[in-house]
């Protein structure tokens, strides 16, 4: 068995970023935090999520992350499988942060992305189709 555990994210400031996550998952928790060092330079960090997947974030990020827009490798964007996305949609978008691409028209799914406050795209997705040749199809 393989599954998916976590996702490593340096930021700027911890607070600002778990601002973003906690609004997005308000049923996960911090499980564990500290501080320590990564090459030599200070950082504090935590893992905030479920018993079985988390997000581990760690400060002290001094540059910003790849222009989402370009063509740079690295990390694109992210995804979570969501049951509620206008329940999603309606939290983050009270709390101030805005739809960066509100995804496309599909009869198998629904899909928006944010971005968090350390540029990081984060795609939330709702699937209607328990088959998995329509949720990955490309009819629009």
């Amino acid at each position: 068995m393989i599954r998916f555990e976590h996702i490593n994210l340096v930021v700027r400031d911890l607070k600002s970023a778990l601002s973003f996550y906690q609004v997005a998952f308000p049923e996960w928790k911090i499980r564990d935090q500290g501080q320590a060092l990564w090459s030599g330079k200070p950082r504090n960090w935590l893992h905030f999520g479920a018993d079985n997947i988390y997000i581990a974030l760690a400060d002290n990020g001094d540059s910003d992350g790849r222009d989402l827009a370009g063509h740079q490798v690295g990390l694109a964007h992210f995804a979570f499988e969501t049951s509620d996305i206008e329940g999603m949609i309606q939290r983050l978008t009270a709390a101030g942060f805005a739809i960066a691409n509100p995804g496309v028209s599909h009869p198998f799914r629904r899909n928006v992305y944010f971005i968090d406050p350390d540029g990081h795209e984060i795609e939330f997705v709702q699937y209607f189709s328990d088959q998995v040749a329509e949720r990955n199809s490309t009819v629009e």
